[in-house]
C-alpha cells in the first residue's frame, strides 16, 4: 500500500462532475489499484475513491505533479498534488479476510446447502471461493450458466456492499468467470445500503435465519 499526505485538489469526470478544492488530504493506492482519497476525519469513508480495475498514471507539467487515474467505464479522476508533505510504501500481504460471526458462518453454511432460498435456481461452484483480495463466500452460476458471487452478511450494510463490489471487480477480470454479477444477502439490508447496491447493479436478498434453518419464524406477519 502507498500512502501519500500532499496538498492537493481533485477532479472527478464520470457520471457527474466533482471538485475538491485546496487541502491536505491522504491518498491511497492499494495492492489492487484502488485509488482513495481521505481527509482527517469523517471515519472509514473516503471523500472521493476509484475502484479497480482502473490505470494510473504520474505526470510532470510547469513543476506539478498529477495522477490520473481511469477506468474502463469511462471515468477520470485528476489529483493535482501541489505539495507532498509524505510519500511511503508498505508490504502488507495477503489479508486473511474478515472473520464471520457463528450467525453469518452459518447462513453461508446453509446458504450453500440449498441456494434456492434465494429465490432463483442457482448452483454452488464453491464455498469460500479463493481471490487474491479474500474469499468470495459464496460463487454460484444462475440457470443460464452466469457467474454469481454471494456476499453473505448478519446485518447488511454499506461497507459489505463495498467488499463485494471489490470482489466483482476482481473477478470480473477472469475470462472463465465473466461476466460476473453479485447478490449482497442479510437478514437485514439498511437502506442506504440497499441503495448503493442498486447503483452498482448488486441484487439484494433479506432472508429469515430461522426459516433456513427449518424453524417457524418469529417474525411477525401480516398473513
Amino acid at each position: 500500500m502507498r500512502l501519500v499526505i500532499a496538498r492537493c485538489t481533485v477532479d472527478y469526470d464520470g457520471r457527474l462532475t466533482a471538485h475538491l478544492p485546496e487541502a491536505v488530504r491522504l491518498l491511497m493506492v492499494k495492492a489492487d489499484g484502488c485509488v482513495a482519497i481521505h481527509a482527517d476525519g469523517g471515519a472509514y469513508k473516503p471523500l472521493n475513491w476509484m475502484n479497480a480495475p482502473n490505470t494510473l498514471v504520474e505526470a510532470s507539467d510547469d513543476g506539478l505533479d498529477t495522477w490520473r487515474v481511469s477506468n474502463p467505464k469511462g471515468e477520470t479522476l485528476t489529483i493535482t498534488l501541489l505539495e507532498v508533505l509524505s510519500d511511503t510504501a508498505h508490504e502488507m500481504g495477503v489479508d486473511p479476510g474478515l472473520q464471520k460471526d457463528g450467525v453469518e458462518a452459518h447462513l453461508q453454511e446453509l446458504l450453500a446447502g440449498d441456494p434456492s432460498f434465494l429465490g432463483e435456481e442457482l448452483s454452488l461452484v464453491r464455498r469460500e471461493y479463493p481471490t487474491g483480495i479474500g474469499p468470495v463466500d459464496l460463487l454460484c452460476r444462475d440457470a443460464d450458466g452466469h457467474t454469481v458471487a454471494i456476499e453473505v452478511k448478519r446485518r447488511g450494510e454499506i461497507d459489505g456492499v463495498e467488499q463485494l463490489t471489490r470482489y466483482l471487480d476482481f473477478l470480473n477480470r477472469d475470462e472463465l468467470l465473466a461476466p460476473v454479477r453479485g447478490l449482497f444477502v442479510a437478514q437485514e439490508i439498511r437502506p442506504h445500503a440497499r441503495v448503493l447496491a442498486g447503483d452498482r447493479g448488486i441484487g439484494c436478498v433479506e432472508i429469515d435465519y430461522d426459516e433456513l434453518r427449518g424453524i417457524e419464524s418469529t417474525t411477525p406477519r401480516l398473513f
